[in-house]
C-alpha cells in the first residue's frame, strides 16, 4: 500500500512538471488556469508509521494550500469525541488531536477533497493519512455509497460508520470504531480496518455523539456482515514519452480493497413523539390546533368562556395532526381572548402515550376592538374628506353601499386533460348549497343543452367541492351557478358565476404500455415529471398501462408497497424494517401526440445505485461541480481579455 501510495505521488510529480513546462511559454491573456492539485511531500509521523505517542500531526505540500469546509470534510478514525485543532501555516497542515491516543490502534485522518491550492482551488482528492499507536497498523478498508431510499439520491455528508460489536444495541449505544463521511457522489471508504466482522451503518449526526440516539436523525444499515478483504487484480500501467506517444504498456498487480460496492439507503423514521407543536388564531372566527404526529381521534376541547354547545365546525387533517375550528356563535368569537381546556395524547419520558390538559389562551391577530378603532378611523378620513370637497363645491355623490359576496374559486380552462374534473373552492364553511342552482351545459353546434354531472364535496376536503361529468374530448361546456347558490358560515353568499371550458382531443394524448418484469404483486409504478409525480398506478399481472399522457419527457420510479396502502414506506431501525424498496427506469421515454409507445423495464437488472438518471438527481457529483467551476473561471478569464 506503502509503495502504490509513492508511486501515485511520483506520477502527479513527473504531471505537475510537465503542466509547469507547458506554462511557462508566454500567452497573450497568461497561460491556462493551473489545473494541478498540490503535492504531498511528506508528514510527521509519516504514512503508516507505527508506535507513534504524539497527537500533533503535520503535513507539507509542495505550494501554499488551504482547507475547505474541515468539519465537515474531514473525519478521523476512531472518531475524537473532542474535535480536533487543525491548521494551515502556508505549505503546513497541523492536526492536534484532542483526544487521548488509544493503545495497539490504527488512526486514519481522510481529508477527501477538502486540501486545495491557494490561488485556483485545485483539490487532492480522496487523501488520507494513517499511522498507529501500537506496533501494527491495520490496513483494510471497505467502499460503497449511501443513496436516499425514497429517490436513490446520493446523500453527501452523511456519516458511515463500522461496529466490530455484533450486538444491535451498539448503534444506539456506542460510538462507531471507524467513521467516514460521503463525497458529492455519496461515495465513501472507510480505512485502517483489522481483520473481522462488522456492521455496517449510515447516520445524519446531529449531535455529533457518533451513535443513533435521536428518531429524527436519518439512518441506514445493512443487514448482512461486512468482511473487508483484499483481491489482486492485473491492471495496464502506460508510461508516456509525451502527452502523445506512448512508450510503454505494462500489466502489473493492483491490491483492491473489498467489499467496494456496499450500498445503504437511508431513510428518516416516521416520527412516533407525539406533542402539541402549536395552536394559533390568525382571524376572530377560527383558531388552529397543530401536533407533532397524528392520533386516532380528536382531542378533548372543553371551552372556558363561551358555550360549547354546537360551538364550532371541525375541519382536520385525516390522522388528526392539524386541526382547525370555526367558530359559529358570533358573541364568542367578538371576544378578544378565548380560552379553553384542550386534552390530548402526549408522549411521555417513557415512549408511552398518557392523557396531559393544557388551557390555552387564544387572541386574534386582530382583535375585534382593534379592527372596529379601524373602521372607525376610516369614516373619520372619509367624513374629512367629504367636508373639504364640499367646501370646494365639489359635486358629491352619494356612497354606494358595496354588497360582499362568499369567495369562490373555480379551477377551468381551454385545455382541460380528460381525466381531471373540475374543482371549486371556498374560503369558508359552507352551510348550504342549493343543487337546483347548479347547471352544467354542453355545447352543440350553437346551442348550449342540458349535461348530466355530479356535484359532491372532495374527499377529506371541508372547503373543496367537485363536479364530475362523462367528458367528451374537443367538447365545450358551461357551468353556471345561480345568485346565492351557496351559502357560507357567516352569512355571505355566492353571486351569480358562468364559466366555460373545453377538453383537449384525443389526437393531443399518447399512450405508454409498460411491461414490467419478473413483477411483484405489490408493485406501484409512478410516472414522473423530473422527480415529481405525474401519475401512480399499480402493476397487475406484470402491466401497468398510460392512457391520455400529455406530451414530454417521463422518467419512471417503481416502489415494492409491501403494506399495499398505496404510498412508499420508511423503515424502522428498532424492528430491523427496511424501507420499501425503491427502483428507477435507467432513463427516460420522450411522447409526441397520438403515439402509443411500448416498453419493457426489469427494475433489479442494474444495481441500485446506477438506476437513477443523472439528468434528474438534485445531487450534483464533486467533480462536475469542479469542472462547472473552471468553465466559469475560464469564460470569466475571456471576457476580462475581450476588455
Amino acid at each position: 500500500m506503502k509503495k502504490a501510495g509513492i508511486k501515485y505521488i511520483a506520477v502527479w510529480a513527473v504531471a505537475a512538471l510537465f503542466v509547469a513546462a507547458c506554462a511557462s511559454i508566454g500567452s497573450p491573456d497568461g497561460g491556462p488556469y493551473d489545473e494541478t492539485p498540490p503535492m504531498f511531500l511528506g508528514s510527521t509521523p509519516a504514512p503508516m508509521a507505527v508506535g507513534v505517542k504524539d497527537k500533533r500531526v503535520t503535513l507539507e505540500f509542495d505550494e501554499f494550500i488551504k482547507i475547505e469546509k474541515a468539519a465537515e470534510k474531514v473525519v478521523i478514525s476512531p472518531p475524537q469525541i473532542n474535535q480536533p485543532i487543525i491548521k494551515v501555516n502556508g505549505k503546513k497542515i497541523v492536526v492536534q488531536l484532542e483526544d487521548s491516543l488509544k493503545e495497539n490502534t490504527t488512526y486514519s485522518i481522510d481529508f477527501n477533497d477538502a486540501i486545495v491550492d491557494l490561488n485556483e482551488g485545485n483539490p487532492l482528492g480522496n487523501f488520507a493519512l494513517s499511522f498507529a499507536t501500537g506496533e501494527h497498523i491495520d490496513t483494510l478498508a471497505v467502499s460503497g455509497t449511501v443513496l436516499n431510499a425514497s429517490n436513490l439520491e446520493p446523500i453527501k455528508g452523511i456519516l458511515v460508520g463500522l461496529h466490530s460489536n455484533l450486538a444491535d444495541s451498539a448503534f444506539n449505544k456506542r460510538p462507531f470504531e471507524r467513521v467516514s463521511r460521503t463525497d458529492g457522489d455519496g461515495r465513501f471508504t472507510i480505512r485502517g480496518l483489522a481483520p473481522g466482522s462488522y456492521r455496517a451503518y449510515a447516520l445524519q449526526d446531529a449531535n455529533q455523539n457518533y451513535r443513533f440516539d435521536q428518531k429524527s436523525e436519518m439512518v441506514a444499515w445493512l443487514d448482512s456482515l461486512v468482511v473487508p478483504t483484499t483481491e489482486v487484480r492485473m491492471h495496464q500501467d502506460t508510461t508516456w514519452v509525451d502527452s502523445l506517444t506512448i512508450d510503454t504498456i505494462r500489466t502489473v498487480p493492483r491490491v483492491h480493497y473489498l467489499p467496494e460496492d456496499l450500498v445503504l439507503l437511508a431513510f428518516a423514521e416516521t416520527p412516533t413523539m407525539r406533542y402539541l407543536v402549536k395552536a394559533e388564531r390568525p382571524t376572530l372566527q377560527r383558531f388552529s390546533i397543530y401536533f407533532s404526529v397524528g392520533a386516532d381521534s380528536l382531542p378533548l376541547l372543553k371551552p372556558l368562556n363561551f358555550s360549547d354547545e354546537d360551538a364550532y365546525i371541525v375541519d382536520c387533517s385525516i390522522d388528526y395532526d392539524s386541526i382547525t375550528y370555526w367558530m359559529k356563535d358570533t358573541l364568542a368569537y367578538y371576544q378578544d381572548t378565548l380560552s379553553f381546556a384542550l386534552t390530548y395524547e402526549y408522549t411521555d419520558t417513557l415512549g408511552q402515550l398518557v392523557p396531559r390538559t393544557d388551557t390555552l389562551n387564544l387572541v386574534p391577530k386582530k382583535t375585534r376592538s382593534k379592527i372596529l378603532k379601524e373602521e372607525e378611523k376610516k369614516r373619520e378620513e372619509a367624513a374629512k374628506e367629504r367636508e373639504k370637497r364640499m367646501k370646494r363645491g365639489d359635486t358629491i355623490p352619494e356612497p354606494k353601499k358595496k354588497t360582499e359576496f362568499l369567495s369562490i374559486k373555480i379551477n377551468s380552462n381551454t385545455g382541460m386533460d380528460l381525466t381531471s374534473n373540475v374543482l371549486i373552492d371556498f374560503n369558508e364553511p359552507i352551510v348550504h348549497y342549493n343543487d337546483t342552482a347548479i347547471h352544467l351545459y354542453r355545447k352543440r353546434d350553437t346551442l348550449w343543452i342540458d349535461e348530466a354531472h355530479l356535484f359532491r364535496q372532495r374527499k377529506h376536503s371541508l372547503m373543496g367541492y367537485e363536479l364530475l361529468g362523462e367528458w367528451k374530448p374537443e367538447m365545450e361546456y358551461k357551468l353556471v351557478l345561480d345568485s346565492a347558490a351557496f351559502t357560507g358560515l357567516y352569512g355571505l353568499h355566492t353571486k351569480k358565476q358562468e364559466v366555460t371550458f373545453k377538453f383537449k382531443s384525443l389526437e393531443q394524448y399518447s399512450t405508454l404500455f409498460l411491461t414490467i418484469t419478473d413483477a411483484q404483486p405489490t408493485y406501484m409504478v409512478q410516472l414522473l415529471n423530473g422527480d415529481k409525480m405525474e401519475r401512480q398506478m399499480r402493476v397487475q399481472k406484470g402491466q401497468a398501462d398510460f392512457y391520455f399522457l400529455k406530451p414530454g419527457t417521463y422518467h419512471m420510479r417503481l416502489f415494492n408497497d409491501r403494506n399495499a396502502n398505496g404510498v412508499w414506506d420508511t423503515g424502522l431501525y428498532e424492528s430491523k424494517e427496511q424501507p420499501e424498496e425503491v427502483y428507477y427506469f435507467p432513463g427516460s421515454i420522450k411522447t409526441r401526440e397520438n403515439w402509443d409507445y411500448t416498453q419493457e423495464w426489469n427494475p433489479t437488472k442494474l444495481p441500485i445505485d446506477q438506476q437513477k438518471p443523472n439528468d434528474i438527481k438534485k445531487q450534483k457529483s464533486d467533480t462536475k461541480e469542479r469542472k462547472s467551476k473552471n468553465a466559469e473561471r475560464e469564460a470569466k478569464k475571456r471576457e476580462q481579455g475581450v476588455k
